[in-house]
């Protein structure tokens, strides 16, 4: 099992930044992937950025160029440095980890942290 807790959430102004943090307990050895979804008001829940154990990372089109992602496999943290940021960004972000146990699919979500971006 693995839980996540998100920190970093907030209200900032465009073209202002954000560092959103996600901690990991439990498992942690055996995480695989770590990411960061956001939800909207009356939208899907959408992929931002993914990164793998080993550094490989994926990024939505709308944050290429303003976001990153890293990790750190020993603390089990990931982190997601937002720059730039723009009202569209507004939106509920998520951390998710995919991690290796006896089921065929193994995957948990934080609780969620609110990121609003308006003047």
């Amino acid at each position: 099992q693995v839980q996540l807790v998100e920190s970093g959430g907030g209200l900032v102004q465009p073209g202002g930044s954000l560092r959103l943090s996600c901690a990991a307990s439990g498992s942690i050895a055996s995480i695989y992937n770590m990411g960061w979804y956001r939800q909207a008001p009356g939208k899907q829940r959408e992929l931002v950025a993914s990164i793998t154990r080993s550094g490989t990372t994926n990024y939505a089109d709308s944050v290429k160029g303003r976001f990153t992602v890293s990790r750190d496999n020993a603390k089990g943290t990931v982190l997601l440095q937002m720059n730039n940021l723009k009202p569209e960004d507004t939106a509920v972000y998520y951390c998710k980890s995919e991690y290796y146990s006896r089921a065929p699919y193994s995957y948990s979500w934080g609780q969620g942290t609110q990121v609003t971006v308006s003047s």
